[in-house]
């Protein structure tokens, strides 16, 4: 932190915490950076991704507007025995003034969490206890402990852009996929396993079943490679795609970068499950601002991470891809 960029009496606001004072400030983000001795003993781990930065044009007047920074915040509340994550996605404004010396000073900072501030597609304060009781929920260890692992073992990164009431944002990179049409789910996983045998496909397995009434068509894909480079088209090897052409059931299928709403379940994967899922995540992410791709009304499509028959934790998901100008990122 460089101190000569903010006021000497700046303040900060967020959900759970107000201060004042460029000294209160640096020791708020040294604490959370673990950079003083209750840090250390409080957190590890701890990082922040900074999505985008808006603002700060130098109005007629010699004003600067506000800066708006979008990011995701993590760290892990060691002191506890389970060790849980703690993960807030939100947006900082500053508002700042043009000084002679560094040229912009910062004045204030107020932080928004997407899982709490939000109204109506804006961000509003709430109160104290409402922030504790959404901090209080991620420290819970009956949601860290106990998650079904994943059948596949590898699972298919991606990178969190809002942790929201009811649903979350993530973005996916480019990846292929085998890709199967299906009639029961059990037969596809032994078909994609059979085909994708030696290859270590990465979870989940992500369906999409068509919610025409006159053509009840089910895919399956399971991801086999992913592109690292963000804004890259994956590149799939010849040789797999020889393997898929040798096969009269399976194809290879490159799915572009995309964002998409994910609601979470713990529940089995029946229709009703997957539909009630599924109208209730439109619902939320609706509720704040965010726009659907159209066609996604055209299908169902979820994503299993454990084995079909699974008796133990279910680890389930409804996807929603959103489309390219309706979000923030």
């Amino acid at each position: 932190m460089k101190t000569e960029f903010y006021a000497s009496d700046v303040t900060f606001v967020d959900p759970l915490t107000s201060l004042s004072g460029v000294s209160s400030y640096q020791a708020n983000v040294d604490m959370l950076a673990g950079r003083t001795l209750l840090g250390k003993i409080l957190f590890r781990d701890a990082n922040i991704v900074l999505h985008s930065v808006s603002g700060g044009e130098v109005q007629e007047d010699g004003t600067i507007s506000d800066i708006t920074t979008r990011w995701t915040l993590r760290f892990t509340f060691q002191i506890l025995p389970w060790a849980p994550t703690a993960v807030f996605t939100g947006i900082s404004q500053y508002h700042v003034k043009p000084d002679n010396e560094t040229r912009v000073k910062i004045y204030s900072q107020k932080d928004y969490w997407d899982s709490i501030n939000i109204m109506k597609g804006r961000y509003e304060p709430v109160s104290k206890s409402i922030a504790f009781s959404d901090f209080l929920d991620q420290l819970n260890p009956n949601k860290n402990l106990g998650v079904a692992p994943s059948a596949m073992g590898r699972e298919l990164p991606y990178q969190l852009l809002r942790r929201g009431n009811g649903y979350e944002v993530r973005r996916y990179p480019s990846f292929a996929a085998a890709v199967i049409e299906y009639d029961r789910r059990d037969e596809g996983y032994e078909l994609l396993g059979s085909f994708s045998r030696e290859m270590n496909p990465l979870s989940p397995a992500i369906m999409e079943v068509s919610t025409s009434s006159t053509e009840r068509k089910k895919y399956m894909r399971w991801p086999l490679m992913y592109e690292q480079t963000p804004g890259n088209e994956v590149v799939v090897p010849a040789n797999l795609l020889e393997k898929a052409m040798q096969s009269s059931s399976v194809d290879i299928q490159t799915v572009p970068e995309r964002v998409v709403a994910v609601g979470v379940f713990d529940d089995a994967l029946t229709e009703p499950a997957v539909r009630a899922i599924n109208a209730s995540l439109r619902a939320a992410f609706e509720r704040d601002g965010l726009v659907a791709q159209e066609e996604s009304s055209n299908f169902l499509m979820f994503a299993q991470y454990d084995a079909v028959y699974s008796m133990g934790k279910r680890r389930a998901e409804v996807w929603i891809t959103l489309t390219d100008n309706g979000h923030p990122w």
